[in-house]
């Protein structure tokens, strides 16, 4: 073989041999897309005291672990212990004051049974009474005619007028006290009434009893609240606190790092994400170790990136950047990477660099 034959032979075998590398590079690129833009994430855990006063005890340091329900720190419990006292002393006062009314309901619910007892007594008196003028009565008129007939004597006569008199007393006295026990009871069912009403429910169920239990559970979960225990597994981080820092209710003290939730952002360009889809395989690597490889899943794509044009600028005008019109930058989407299994040896820390490839195929 003459040697320019030979030459331009192995230059154009260099030339396939280039083309088809670049080829499966790129082949490999778009159906095992890869970035090294990549972080590790996880949920950060604001600790928030639910009550205000000074620490008086600090249990962790920086970048300590803890676990679920170790106590991180205290705040002065004295003002919320005199608080439960005082809760606890209104407390039974007032089931005090609500036993005392329910006595009070007692004894009108006594009385009224008494005045309807009277009542009943005084119907049977009176009926007995009707009977007893009646009967006098009967008497009278038969003896006033036996009178004018000359049959019986006038002294005979004049006593049963006497009789019929006194039965007729009766009677009216009968109904005098019969109208004075229907007042009395109604005088004893307002007054059960109006027990009743100041009583209010019973039991558990009285409003006044209500608040004051209501007052003291308050009083009691805030003296709990002096101790602020971990939510969760994790990392103490960034601590500042200090014993006799100020704590404040519903300001975040410290934060913890959940270390069961721990993920990686990949973010991906646009080309590569017609590729990738939830449950696909994917293997991370981190920068703190770059030989030691981390099997994923891929969780979920992102469906949204803050666009800065767009958005309202001077005068309430959009803002839009210049661009070349032959140069397109392809944005990056974040894709959510789940880690299947951390080895032992790897420690995972929010915010630092990994590289991430997902096997699509």
């Amino acid at each position: 073989m003459k040697p320019h034959l030979r030459k331009w032979l192995l230059t154009g075998l260099v030339v396939l041999c280039a083309v088809l590398a670049v080829a499966l590079r790129y082949r490999e690129h778009i159906f095992n897309p890869w970035t090294r833009d990549g972080q590790v994430r996880a949920d950060v855990v604001q600790i928030v005291p639910r009550i205000s006063g000074p620490i008086v005890d600090l249990h962790v340091v920086d970048n300590q672990f803890v676990h679920k329900g170790d106590l991180l720190f205290e705040i002065d419990p004295r003002t919320y212990s005199a608080a439960l006292d005082e809760a606890k002393a209104n407390l039974d006062q007032a089931d005090d004051q609500v036993q005392n009314r329910l006595e009070q309901v007692n004894s009108a619910a006594a009385a009224l049974e008494q005045a309807q007892t009277r009542v009943r007594n005084a119907q049977f008196g009176l009926t007995s009474a009707q009977a007893h003028h009646e009967e006098a009565s009967r008497d009278l008129g038969r003896f006033k005619t036996l009178l004018e007939d000359g049959t019986v004597a006038r002294r005979d006569y004049d006593m049963n007028r006497e009789t019929a008199v006194t039965a007729e007393a009766q009677l009216n006295q009968a109904k005098a006290q019969l109208d004075q026990a229907k007042a009395a009871k109604i005088q004893a069912e307002a007054e059960l009434g109006q027990a009743k009403a100041v009583l209010g429910a019973a039991g558990r169920d009285n409003p006044l009893l209500r608040e004051a239990l209501a007052r003291w559970e308050q009083a009691r979960l805030n003296l709990e609240f002096t101790k602020v225990r971990a939510p969760v597994d994790g990392w103490v981080t960034n601590l500042t606190l200090r014993q006799g820092s100020q704590a404040v209710a519903n300001q975040a003290m410290l934060a913890l790092i959940d270390a069961d939730s721990f993920w990686v952002a990949g973010y991906f360009r646009e080309p590569s994400l017609a590729h990738i889809k939830k449950g696909d395989k994917a293997v991370v690597t981190l920068m703190t170790y770059p030989d030691t490889q981390i099997s994923g899943t891929v969780d979920s794509i992102g469906y949204g990136i803050s666009q800065a044009d767009g958005s309202p600028g001077h005068e309430l005008l959009p803002s839009v950047s210049p661009t070349f019109e032959w140069i397109r930058l392809a944005q990056r989407i974040p894709v959510r990477i789940h880690l299947d299994q951390v080895p032992p040896a790897i420690a995972l820390r929010v915010g630092s660099t990994a590289s991430v490839l997902v096997k699509t195929r």
